[in-house]
């Protein structure tokens, strides 16, 4: 079985670089439109990833970053991604230890994963790389998609 990568997972169309979303609806709002229009999720992504995150908040709060890791159930994702966010300014979500605190997260991966293997999987891959500061520090100051792209593969993640 071959392991899980970040990279295998990343695509063009679902990275986003210095995006100004105001909020976490927002970012999954950009996430789910583009998504469905490449057919890759069906109708029901985006009010499913925003109640899944209601009940089960993905926010990390690290050293000097703030992250979070949303996804939603395998039956509505057709084809799989892993979307990357990097923000201007943080937005809020809470915390995936403590559902009362919040998160300004600068980085949002949004999981679109159909295999409950590859979502442990990568989950544990993004976790590695979320404890890795000057990669996150490289992601956060990429400015295009490209560079974004090319960080993750360079990085092997």
């Amino acid at each position: 079985m071959t392991k899980t990568t970040l990279s295998s997972y990343v695509k063009e169309p679902l990275v986003f670089a210095q995006d100004n979303c105001s909020s976490q609806t927002e970012v999954f709002e950009q996430v789910a439109q583009k998504a469905l229009d490449l057919g890759w999720v069906r109708e029901d992504f985006l009010e499913r990833i925003k109640s899944r995150e209601e009940t089960f908040p993905t926010g990390i709060q690290l050293m000097n970053f703030g992250a979070a890791i949303p996804h939603t159930d395998a039956e509505c994702v057709l084809e799989e991604f892993v979307a990357v966010i990097t923000l201007q300014d943080p937005v809020v979500f809470y915390s995936m230890e403590d559902n009362s605190m919040q998160v300004k997260a600068q980085i949002v991966f949004v999981l679109g994963l159909n295999q409950p293997h590859a979502q442990l999987e990568m989950l544990q891959s993004l976790m590695g790389l979320l404890q890795n500061e000057t990669v996150l520090s490289e992601l956060l100051l990429a400015t295009t998609e490209n560079e974004l792209i090319s960080t993750i593969k360079r990085n092997q993640l």
